[in-house]
């Protein structure tokens, strides 16, 4: 049987889709910081514009520029106040920490006190006075990147900035593009977009929102504990199971496990008591709040949970298993509608104020009305 040759355009084809997809390749490589922080900014705007197109639609004759800027100027008062009252505390202890700790390196080298007790069992200072030389070398190396801690504070704070302004025009002149774009399709597809548009928001808010208010409530009723059991700079300890705490599956057991060997250098029944209540406090967060928060915006069960976790930390670290979850939710909302839409079944969501019944959101958010005629929306300032 002869073969008849492979025309000269395929092979060109071929090869221009592989030198694309290199190129875009290295393109995400060489522009991963910042499209790192497209991302986050995306969450951010995901998470205030319900806040700004709630405050323009009720709030008769304001604009959306100043709707947003309202919206923004608040978030940075909250997240202000909040700072102010996490700083106050954590200065002070933290000054006491800085006063104490002359003492408490005296107490770990003669072996008194709870450290000491902890060095002596565990032979910790005859290692270090073993190895005293490499200790001392490797603490004169720790001073060399001081360059390089400097330039990676610059480029936080720049990322910070840039990310706040992102963040800032997403919600501005979200509602410009999004009804541009959705211009150039037919009135039954744009429609269906919106719906998952809106189903994917839905889910990204309120696992931004649960989250938070559940680390939250780990962090006070920590910093109760630790207060309890006498054990020092619990705001401290406190605060970071909090921050511990919103990474998923892992977060609370890394914050136990701190918390749980701070308690044991103060004393063994604290450690006991910390122990338990990190026991106890987990088991009511799996099986009570988490079910709770989140049962109704991010249905996912907990093998998909920890796949999706598992390849996002190997793909973006710790950002990864921040975003694992909601970029999870995303996926399974589109994936359903897909099947829905095969099957001939609209996807069917929860009624808010400014929908309808069909699921199609009305005409102040740029969409079709009831009646099935579309009504343009009115333009973002």
């Amino acid at each position: 049987m002869e073969r008849r040759p492979v025309p000269v355009r395929t092979i060109l084809a071929a090869i221009g889709l592989v030198l694309t997809a290199y190129v875009a390749l290295q393109l995400v490589v060489q522009t991963r910081r910042v499209l790192v922080w497209i991302v986050i900014a995306l969450f951010f705007a995901v998470a205030l514009y319900p806040a700004v197109d709630a405050l323009e639609r009720r709030v008769t004759r304001c604009r959306r520029s100043v709707a947003t800027l309202l919206v923004f100027l608040l978030a940075v008062v909250v997240v202000g106040g909040l700072v102010a009252l996490f700083v106050t505390p954590l200065a002070q202890e933290g000054s006491r920490l800085a006063g104490r700790l002359p003492h408490l390196i005296e107490d770990a080298r003669a072996g008194r006190g709870p450290v000491g007790d902890l060095l002596e069992r565990t032979h910790a200072l005859r290692h270090v006075q073993q190895h005293r030389g490499q200790i001392r070398s490797f603490a004169t190396g720790l001073g060399t990147p001081a360059l390089a801690f400097v330039r990676s504070a610059a480029t936080t704070v720049a990322g910070a900035v840039t990310i706040f302004v992102l963040a800032y025009l997403m919600v501005l002149e979200g509602p410009k593009v999004v009804g541009g774009a959705l211009a150039l399709t037919d009135e039954a597809r744009a429609a269906r977009i919106r719906r998952v548009g809106a189903e994917c928001a839905r889910t990204v808010n309120g696992y931004l929102t649960g989250n938070l208010l559940i680390s939250v409530i780990c962090g006070v009723l920590t910093y109760v504990m630790l207060l309890i059991a006498g054990v020092p700079f619990a705001g401290l300890l406190a605060l970071f199971v909090a921050i511990a705490d919103l990474i998923p599956l892992v977060g609370a057991t890394l914050g136990a496990v701190v918390a749980s060997v701070a308690a044991l250098i103060h004393s063994l029944p604290a450690c006991i008591a910390a122990i338990v209540f990190f026991v106890v406090y987990q088991q009511v967060e799996n099986h009570l709040l988490q079910p709770l928060i989140l049962s109704r915006t991010v249905k996912l069960n907990p093998l998909t949970v920890l796949v999706a976790i598992l390849l996002a930390v190997e793909i973006a670290g710790i950002l990864g298993a921040l975003l694992a979850i909601p970029v999870t939710g995303m996926i399974q909302v589109i994936l359903r509608d897909i099947w829905s839409h095969r099957e001939g079944r609209p996807l069917k969501l929860p009624m808010r104020g400014d929908e309808t019944r069909d699921g199609t959101v009305r005409a102040t958010s740029d969409a079709a009305d009831q009646d099935g005629t579309a009504r343009p929306a009115r333009a973002a300032d």
